[in-house]
Parts: structure tokens; sequence; C-alpha cells
């Protein structure tokens, strides 16, 4: 088969040309190995030059918006599909990906897959044509592939037939398993001795992070020697907090260290039209490695965990949150029921193309 993905540069504010990740970089390159001919079509939002290389015996292609503008871009992106004549077209990691994988797809009558980790429409709430264009999108798809049972049901309310969603979950990148922990903290200079809980995803109202903040104090009173790790760039009333300690923009070769150093992850999710959709990397990478969790009991997030209640605590719920790190620091070999590698995913999709 020849199957072109159309993506963003930028998912999950990661450059896929100098930071390849996650199903955006995994699902294309698995799928190459096995056989097909694969093209990746970027687009940017930020007014960077047009490129293309060869990487892991696939072509990408990027173009920005904000260079070339719509037109410009469409005109461009469409000679480059028709020279590429592809069998199936992947629309994936936003919105405006899908909307333009449809055009394409009909422009080079070819089929459609459209492929959500996410729930797009979250992402610029106000863009009510845009939700309109994703929306028809995902209703003409010849395949629709959602990254939970959840989301694959939202999306199924746009389907003439609703249940008709596949499901390819998110998992970790291959370079998260278990290392060895007393390392992992000398590598990076953390405490050996003292507890250690780390959070590392986004900062921000829909995600609910500020409960990090109040479970931890309350742990604190408990474990005065205990610290909260941050990575990223949390705001300055998270980084000045009573024993948070931040580690700043970690390499993306180091994060499987950071991950490996800590006693235990947070996974916080607010009940918010993002966060009822969100499958995190970040517990997917947790659950790789081997590190205990404690996190939101979103219906996504219960998913991914097999609705195992040691894991889960009640969303907003500070003091519930405070009791399940209490309760999980010191787990060493945590159940965990692991999603498909990229891979295992990879195979499947090619079921669903052929």
């Amino acid at each position: 088969m020849r199957v072109l993905f159309v993506c963003k540069r930028h998912p999950q504010q990661r450059d896929l040309i100098a930071r390849p990740y996650g199903r955006f970089y995994h699902l294309p390159v698995a799928l190459a190995a096995l056989g097909h001919d694969v093209r990746v079509q970027l687009c940017g939002y930020q007014k960077q030059p047009s490129l293309e290389i060869d990487r892991d015996g696939i072509v990408w292609s990027s173009h920005d918006f904000l260079t070339l503008g719509i037109p410009k871009l469409w005109r461009t992106v469409e000679s480059e599909v028709r020279a590429f004549r592809p069998d199936w077209i992947v629309g994936c990691s936003d919105a405006w990906a899908g909307w333009l994988a449809h055009r394409l797809s009909r422009s080079a009558d070819c089929r459609l897959a459209i492929d959500a980790y996410d729930n797009y429409e979250a992402y610029l709430p106000a863009n009510l044509p845009l939700h309109w264009l994703w929306r028809r999108a995902v209703r003409a798809a010849d395949l629709v592939i959602a990254a939970g049972p959840q989301l694959a049901e939202k999306l199924g309310r746009s389907r003439q037939n609703p249940s008709d969603v596949h499901i390819l979950p998110m998992c970790a990148d291959p370079n998260f398993f278990r290392m060895d922990r007393g390392e992992c903290r000398r590598r990076l200079g953390l405490p050996e001795r003292a507890t250690l809980f780390g959070y590392a995803g986004g900062w921000s109202k829909s995600r609910g992070s500020n409960l990090i903040l109040d479970a931890f104090a309350a742990v604190r009173k408990q474990l005065p020697e205990s610290h909260m790790v941050l990575t990223g760039r949390p705001p300055a009333h998270a980084i000045s907090a009573p024993g948070v300690i931040s580690l700043g923009y970690v390499d993306d070769a180091a994060m499987p260290v950071v991950t490996n150093a800590v006693d235990l992850c947070c996974v916080v999710l607010a009940d918010t039209s993002f966060g009822r959709y969100s499958y995190p990397v970040k517990l997917c990478e947790a659950m790789a490695c081997g590190v205990a969790v404690a996190a939101s009991a979103t219906a996504a997030v219960s998913w991914m965990l097999s609705d195992n209640a040691h894991f889960l605590a009640r969303i907003g719920d500070s003091a519930g949150h405070a009791q399940r790190m209490m309760e999980n620091r010191s787990m060493r070999t945590p159940e965990y029921k692991l999603p498909p590698s990229w891979d295992t995913s990879a195979l499947r999709l090619e079921e669903l193309l052929a």
C-alpha cells in the first residue's frame, strides 16, 4: 500500500523533524517496516521554511501555513500528494490535519482514515467552523481510529454507524523501560534516600494541575523530607512551593531517567472537554518503567489502568490524591496491563487499511 500521513509538525509541543516520537512517528515508521510505501506530510504554524528529508525509510515533507499561506500551501501539498498517488491518506494530530486530509483524499481520489488521540475540539473551543469541518472529515472517512473507547464513542456521534470506530491505544516510546532508581537519581543529582514524587505533564486549568501542589502539601505534613520533582515550565508558584525540585527543561533522552528516578508519578486531569478524553502519554511512560502512579479517575485514565482502584483518586480530590500517593509510594512492582507496542499497533493498522 501507499499511505500518506498528514500531521501537524509540532504535536504535543514536540517538533517531529528535530524530536521524533509517539504515534506520529512510530506508527508510520513501523508501517513502512512492514513493506508499505509511506510518506508523512507535516504542516506547521510557526513561520518555518519548507523542507523535505528522508529518514527511517520515509520521506518527511514539511510546509508552514504562516510561511506559505493557506492557498499556496494547499497547491504545494496537493501537487506532492498527486505525485505520490496514495491509496490511503491518514489525518492525525489535530482538527486542521483532519480537514486537510479530507480535502486531499478527495483531490487524490483515495481512501481517508482519521486518527485521533485527543478531543481536538477542546484545543480551539471557540472555532466552530473548524469543528464542523473536523466532524465532516470524521463522517466522510472510510476508517476512524481513536486512542481509547471514550473518544471512540464521541467520534462515533459524527458517524452514520456510531460503533464503527476502531481503537489504537497510546503507548510509551521504546526508550521507556525499567532502570535502576538509585543510579537514575545520581545521574540527575536528586536526593538518593528521600521519597520523590514526580509530575511531568503540562500545567493548565484544563488539566487541574494545581491539585498537585495541594496533594503534595498534605503528603509533606506526613513525610517532611519528601520532594516533588517537576520538569518543563511549571508556573513560578509551583517552583517556589516547599519541597519542590524543578529540573526545568530536560532533554528527551533523559526523560526516562527522570521517570525511573521517582517513587511515584502523579497524573492529574480535570473533568473538562479536554480531560474527559485524554489518554496521557506520561501515564504510559510510568507504566512502561514500572513506576507506581496516583491518577485522576477520569473514564479514559481508569480504562488505561484497567479500573484498578489502587491507582485512582476522585477527580479534583486533593485529599484522595494525597492518600494514593502515600499508599503507593513504596510499591515496587505495580501490576499494570500494558498497552500494545507501536509495532503491534502498526500490524493492527495494516489490517484496518487492507
